[in-house]
């Protein structure tokens, strides 16, 4: 079959199916069908019968909303590869700015203090993203990360296995006892979806992402309080954290959103909302106060 017509019935059955990116998507799941670079796909005049049904099976279950990285077992993730399915959190492209800044704190940290490596907590780490990002462009860092879902675990074990990534299992707020007033900085992205917003989350992420990664009480701030007392204790003096937060719980939000969470403790200075590339509030930072 011509590759062309393929990608063109495709493109139809996801648009009517409210795939945002329906050509894209034909495009990634065709490549990955026939074992080649996107890019490569215009080098493809004809598609085997083969290939054309198990194409025809993964376009079918991507209009049924399924996300795509589960369909081709990979999320790409700045400048590292994760294994992903069922049991784990998708990781999103806007999270890579929050590891962007985590990785710019640790470089900033061994530029002042060569003495010893600086030390980085990825609480929720999920798939493990960004603490394999981290560790990818901050090969000297110390890197904690700890994951609560048994499934999800096992996700991040396989995606850090060999990179020398300290990982755990347990409740991100009870974590790292034995770290506490050592870290320099701790990041995370945490559930911050209300639970009164079921109905307005993406069909991918609602009948597939586990629902712990997602949902965080009435107002989606309950594990951003808890972060914030906790980071306190695990952070050294002047020591910064940085999570991830919904559009509406931007500055602009009724009750101050994530970064009044941290300006009610008293222990924080220098606190700052981060937009995305949208221009959309997407993840705050602060310092513990010396």
């Amino acid at each position: 079959m011509k590759r062309r017509e393929l990608l063109a019935a495709a493109i139809a059955e996801l648009e009517a199916g409210g795939v945002a990116s329906p050509a894209v998507d034909a495009d990634l799941l065709l490549a990955h069908v026939l074992d080649v670079p996107r890019g490569n796909l215009l080098l493809v005049d004809t598609v085997s019968p083969e290939a054309a049904a198990d194409f025809a099976s993964l376009v079918e279950r991507r209009a049924r909303r399924e996300p795509l990285q589960h369909l081709t077992g990979v999320a790409h993730f700045r400048y590292v590869d994760l294994g992903v399915g069922p049991g784990v959190f998708v990781p999103r492209p806007e999270t890579e700015l929050l590891a962007g800044w985590a990785i710019d704190a640790l470089v900033a940290v061994r530029a002042e203090r060569a003495s010893r490596p600086p030390v980085v907590l990825d609480l929720c780490t999920g798939s493990g993203a960004i603490a394999k990002a981290i560790k990818d462009e901050v090969p000297e860092a110390e890197v904690h990360a700890v994951e609560l879902s048994e499934e999800a675990h096992r996700w991040a074990e396989r995606n850090l296995e060999g990179t020398g990534v300290d990982l755990r299992q347990g409740d991100a707020f009870d974590a790292f006892d034995d770290l506490l007033g050592q870290v320099d900085v701790v990041v995370c992205n945490p559930p911050y979806i209300p639970l009164e917003a079921w109905e307005s989350v993406a069909q991918e992420a609602r009948d597939h992402d586990p629902h712990l990664a997602l949902f965080s009480g009435d107002d989606g701030l309950d594990a951003m309080r808890r972060l914030a007392d906790r980071a306190a204790l695990l952070l050294r003096p002047g020591g910064v954290v940085g999570a991830e937060h919904a559009d509406e719980q931007g500055p602009g939000a009724s009750n101050g959103g994530a970064a009044a969470v941290f300006a009610a403790t008293g222990r924080w200075t220098e606190i700052r909302d981060h937009d995305d590339l949208a221009g959309r509030p997407r993840f705050v930072t602060a310092r513990l106060a010396r």
